[in-house]
């Protein structure tokens, strides 16, 4: 199951994105390269979410997308 992703994390650039790992930067372990995959923030902006489809449905006050599939929305 993939996890929820960050829409605004506090240090985008610790992170690799590439994967479901979110491996920190100098213990990439799945293989991704030499270089870490960077998080959408760090190269469109803020507003990255509102521009284009990146396939999120709806996202709450906190700016953290909604996740409709899980056993907490359904109750």
């Amino acid at each position: 199951m993939a996890k929820k992703f960050p829409m605004h994390p506090k240090h985008p650039e610790r992170i690799c994105w590439g994967c479901d790992r979110y491996c920190p930067t100098d213990a990439m372990s799945c293989g991704n390269g030499s270089d870490r995959t960077m998080h959408p923030i760090e190269l469109l902006g803020d507003d990255w979410a509102s521009v284009g489809d990146w396939g999120f449905d709806a996202t709450d006050e906190k700016g953290q997308a909604a996740d409709q599939h899980s056993p907490a929305a359904a109750t």
